[in-house]
C-alpha cells in the first residue's frame, strides 16, 4: 500500500526549512540541495511542490509576512491609536534571534526583488498593508486627542513602515550593535514627536 503524503504539510515543512537555511546562509547561500537535506528529503522531492527555488522563496517570504501578521493582530487585539502602534511595531523590530531571523530572509527577498517585477510587487502588498494598518492606528490616536497636529497621516505612516524596515536592514548588518534597548528607544523616539 502507497504510502500517504500530507502535502500542505511537507510543504510547510520545506518552507520552514528554507526559512532556517537562509537564516543561516543568507539568501545566496541558500541551494535547493541544502534546502532538501535540512527538511530530511532527497533534493528531488522538492520539485512537486516548489518547481524553481523562486517558487519556495516566495512561499518563504510570504510565510515570515503571514506568521508576523498573525503576531501582530494578537498583540493588538483590544488596542488602539498609539498602544497599538507601538505593539504592532514591537512585532516587526528585530530584537530577539527570531525576529533577526526574519529580518535575514526580508532583507534577502528584497535584494532578489529589486531585480524582478513580480517579487516586488509581492513586497509591495505587504508594505502598502502594514502602511494602511498604521495610517488607521495613527487616525485613531487622532480622534483621541492624543495625535499632534500632522499634515498627512498617510505619509507620517508611511515614515514609520520605513523605519521598520531600516530596523531590519541595520539588525541584519549590525546585530551586536543593534540591541533590543537602542531599537526601543528609536521607537519610542519616533512616537514621541507624533504624541501631543
Amino acid at each position: 500500500m502507497p504510502k500517504v503524503v500530507d502535502h500542505v504539510q511537507r510543504k510547510r515543512e520545506l518552507v520552514e526549512s528554507t526559512w532556517r537555511v537562509i537564516a543561516r546562509r543568507g539568501l545566496a547561500g541558500a541551494t535547493m540541495r541544502q534546502i532538501a537535506e535540512e527538511a530530511g528529503y532527497a533534493n528531488g522531492a522538492l520539485k512537486p511542490y516548489f518547481p524553481t527555488k523562486m517558487d519556495l522563496l516566495a512561499a518563504t517570504f510570504e510565510h515570515v509576512y503571514s506568521s508576523t501578521e498573525e503576531r501582530i493582530g494578537k498583540s493588538i487585539e483590544g488596542l488602539r491609536g498609539f498602544e497599538a502602534v507601538r505593539a504592532m511595531c514591537l512585532e516587526v523590530l528585530p530584537f530577539t534571534e527570531r525576529l533577526r531571523d526574519e529580518a535575514r530572509i526580508v532583507v534577502s527577498f528584497w535584494d532578489s526583488a529589486a531585480q524582478d517585477g513580480k517579487r516586488a510587487a509581492l513586497a509591495a502588498v505587504s508594505t502598502n498593508r502594514w502602511c494602511e494598518m498604521i495610517a488607521t492606528m495613527l487616525k485613531e490616536a487622532k480622534e483621541d486627542g492624543l495625535l499632534r497636529s500632522i499634515s498627512n497621516v498617510e505619509s507620517t505612516a508611511e515614515i514609520l513602515v520605513v523605519f521598520l524596515q531600516g530596523s531590519q536592514i541595520t539588525a541584519v548588518m549590525d546585530p551586536e550593535g543593534f540591541s533590543k534597548q537602542r531599537i526601543i528607544n528609536q521607537l519610542e523616539a519616533y512616537l514621541d514627536l507624533l504624541r501631543v
